[in-house]
């Protein structure tokens, strides 16, 4: 920590949080990677015809570079929406909170992609209540559950091109993992489906297999992607600079500048000024109306999220 001297207090703490919750999560993924592949076959090969293009594969990896590796970005890179949505869907229906408590996390969600800002404070709000939802559950009963949701939600929406891109990786020999602000048993589930190697995900704190409410450090999001990223690499040998790391998002910016293959996948208005500057590969798999909307990420995000909200709401008491 004596090189965060130069730093305030309150940015020491972010940052020193950020490292925690890299390295929780890096530790959390090797100990997963092994079961990845061990406990599922690995997800079905994507029919050419599936496929965007040519522009599906990328022009390298380079076959069997043990040094080289991916990181995929989960929500709209290679899912069309955000996974932590899906799963609350699917827990709502299970009865685990209330309507009132859905529409709570909806609106606290929007509010972060409509402001632009991470205010600690509502942050906090936000954390504790998404938290509360899973306090007290076993880790094994979550990750069942999950499985069930993935089937339901999840599975449909993978976008068939970026899938292609991952694919193109583990056929040259490379490791491939998420790298996602969802929690890491949600992300992990996601990685097994597809026979990826493995994910990074928020990890939340348990005890004797029980969530206890709390997480370690904080959300995998922004820069503590960045430090999950590195802890791995250096864990797994890894040479950065032969990696590849793709996302739809400008606040994956520190992961994607860690690697020496940055991809902007779907990228949203800030990530393609940023990529095109810089002259990084970009893929955007949205067709017509969806592609249009690249200009306004936080707008369409909350129209999403709350519109998704209603009609889960809708539909459930439709059902019942």
């Amino acid at each position: 920590m004596a090189a965060l001297g130069w730093l305030t207090p309150r940015r020491r703490s972010a940052t020193a949080r950020s490292v925690l919750a890299g390295e929780a999560s890096a530790e959390a993924a090797r100990k997963s990677s092994q079961e990845v592949l061990e406990l599922e076959e690995p997800g079905p090969a994507v029919a050419p015809d599936e496929a965007q293009d040519a522009e599906r594969a990328p022009e390298f990896p380079v076959v069997g570079d043990d040094k080289a590796a991916a990181f995929f970005d989960l929500d709209n890179t290679v899912m069309q929406g955000a996974a932590i949505f899906h799963f609350g869907r699917g827990l709502y229906k299970r009865k685990f909170f209330q309507r009132r408590e859905l529409t709570k996390f909806a609106w606290q969600q929007a509010w972060f992609r409509l402001a632009g800002v991470e205010d600690p404070e509502h942050m906090q709000d936000a954390r504790d209540s998404a938290l509360s939802i899973v306090r007290g559950h076993r880790v094994a009963e979550l990750m069942s559950i999950g499985e069930e949701i993935y089937d339901e939600y999840m599975a449909e929406r993978i976008w068939p091109g970026t899938r292609a891109l991952a694919q193109a990786h583990l056929d040259a020999g490379q490791r491939v993992w998420l790298v996602t602000a969802a929690p890491v048993e949600t992300a992990t589930i996601i990685a097994r489906r597809l026979g990826l190697t493995g994910a990074l995900g928020t990890v939340a704190e348990s005890i004797d297999g029980v969530y206890t409410g709390k997480l370690v450090g904080e959300p995998l999001h922004g820069p503590a992607k960045a430090e999950a990223v590195r802890a791995l690499a250096a864990a797994e040998g890894l040479d950065l600079a032969r990696c590849a790391a793709y996302s739809d998002s400008h606040n994956d910016i520190p992961m994607l500048s860690l690697v020496g293959h940055p991809y902007a996948i779907n990228p949203d208005s800030k990530l393609r000024k940023h990529a095109r500057e810089r002259d990084w590969r970009l893929r955007d798999y949205r067709t017509g109306r969806k592609a249009a909307k690249v200009g306004i990420p936080a707008a369409a995000g909350v129209g999403a999220l709350a519109g998704g909200t209603a009609a889960a709401i809708a539909v459930h008491r439709r059902r019942h």
